[in-house]
C-alpha cells in the first residue's frame, strides 16, 4: 500500500486547527476515520471518486496531524459539532458523508444531530446504538486505561510485525501482511509525538461510551438522507448484525450490501468494489 498522503491542509475551528487532505472537485464527499488511523484510511477514495466529488478527509481530535489544546474534549459528540464547525470554517454547506468504524459512529451523531448538512450517508463497519465499545475491543481499552497505551504504540512501531499480530491489529484486516512498514508509521507515529498526543488519545478512548450513539437513536429514526449500509462479513468487532439494525432504523436507506469475507478496513483493501458502490449510491441518490 502506498503511505504517500495528499498534502495536508488546516482549518481553524474552535475545537482546534484541523488537518485534512483533498482531491477532486464538485459537490463535497467527507470521509470519517476510526480510532487509531487518520485521513489516509481512505487515500483510495479520495484517488478513486475525485472524478465526481470534490472528496476531503480530516483527521479526528486526537488523531493524525489535527492539533488540539490539552483541555479540549475529544469524545466522539465533540467530535461530530468539530465537522459542523470544520465544514463551516471551509464555507461548505452540505455533504456526502462517509464513515468507517468510530468514525461511522461520529457520522451518524453528526447525520442525527444534523440532518439538513446531510446529502447522502455511507456507514461501513462501525460502532453502533449500544454497540460501543465492541467487546473484542474492551482489551485494548483497558490497556490503555491502565497506563500502558505508549508502551502499546512504541512496541508497534518498533516492530511493525507487532501491529499486524492477532493480539493487536491483525484481526481488523483481511490481509494484516499487506499492511506496509509506511502505512503503519503514518496512522501510528502521530500518536507519540508528545505525552499530550499520547494523552489526547487515551482521552479518546476512555471517552467510549454508548450514551453518545443511543442519544442520538430518535434522530436516526427520522433521517430521510438516501443511505448506504456497506458492511465486511467476517469482523470481529462489528457483526453484520448491525448493519441490518442501520438499515431498518434509518429511514432513509436505499440498500444495504455485504462483502463476503471482508473485514473492518475493507474501504482500505478493497477500494475498487467499496468505490463501486459508493459511486452507484451517489448517482441513484
Amino acid at each position: 500500500m502506498n503511505a504517500t498522503r495528499t498534502s495536508t491542509q488546516y482549518a481553524q475551528t474552535p475545537s482546534g486547527r484541523i488537518a485534512y487532505v483533498e482531491q477532486g472537485e464538485g459537490p463535497v464527499a467527507l470521509f470519517v476515520h476510526g480510532v487509531l488511523l487518520n485521513g489516509h484510511l481512505w487515500r483510495h477514495q479520495l484517488a478513486g471518486l475525485a472524478d465526481v466529488r470534490r472528496c476531503i478527509a480530516p483527521d479526528l481530535l486526537a488523531h493524525g496531524a489535527t492539533e488540539i489544546d490539552a483541555a479540549q474534549d475529544v469524545s466522539v459528540t465533540a467530535n461530530a459539532r468539530m465537522l459542523r464547525e470544520f465544514l463551516d470554517a471551509l464555507g461548505i454547506d452540505t455533504v456526502d458523508l462517509v464513515g468507517n468504524d468510530s468514525g461511522g459512529g461520529i457520522a451518524q451523531i453528526f447525520a442525527a444531530t444534523y440532518p439538513e448538512r446531510v446529502r447522502s450517508l455511507v456507514l461501513t463497519d462501525c460502532d453502533t446504538h449500544d454497540n460501543w465499545p465492541p467487546e473484542a475491543f474492551k482489551p485494548f481499552l483497558a490497556m490503555a486505561a491502565s497506563g500502558g497505551l505508549r508502551g502499546a504504540l512504541d512496541a508497534m512501531l518498533g516492530d511493525k510485525a507487532i501491529y499486524r499480530a492477532e493480539s493487536a491489529l491483525g484481526p481488523a484486516y483481511e490481509d494484516a501482511s499487506a499492511v506496509s512498514d509506511a502505512t503503519i508509521e503514518t496512522y501510528l507515529r502521530p500518536h507519540v509525538r508528545s505525552e499530550q498526543r499520547t494523552r489526547d488519545l487515551e482521552r479518546f478512548l476512555a471517552a467510549f461510551d454508548p450514551v453518545h450513539t443511543l442519544r442520538v437513536e430518535p434522530g436516526l429514526r427520522t433521517l430521510r438522507a438516501p443511505t448506504l449500509i456497506a458492511w465486511g462479513t467476517d469482523d470481529i468487532y462489528f457483526d453484520v448484525a448491525w448493519s441490518k439494525w442501520l438499515a431498518d432504523t434509518i429511514p432513509g436507506t436505499r440498500q444495504r450490501i455485504e462483502f463476503d469475507g471482508a473485514r473492518i478496513f475493507f474501504p482500505e483493501e478493497r477500494p475498487q468494489a467499496f468505490n463501486e458502490a459508493v459511486r452507484a449510491h451517489w448517482q441513484a441518490a
